[in-house]
């Protein structure tokens, strides 16, 4: 799972720095990924999963990091 949110976040993230470089808990904010490649970030991480992200998961913290990103997939596939 975590490959593949990795080339999501490298296609989608405009990170600064490359996807595959980064710890699980890095602060993909800070890493440089803007609020609007978050949403674009979301939207293929829905395509790839084919999940929904339900409206109280729409929060920065949830997409702050590979590990927040993998344990919501988890969650909303549970």
């Amino acid at each position: 799972m975590q490959d593949k949110i990795r080339k999501i976040l490298k296609d989608h993230g405009r990170l600064a720095v490359d996807a595959n470089s980064l710890a699980e808990t890095t602060d993909l904010y800070q890493s440089g990924m803007t609020s609007h490649a978050s949403v674009n970030v979301m939207l293929a991480l829905e395509g790839e999963f084919d999940v929904e992200f339900p409206d109280h998961m729409l929060k920065r913290s949830v997409f702050e990091s590979i590990a927040s990103i993998t344990s919501a997939i988890n969650q909303i596939k549970n």
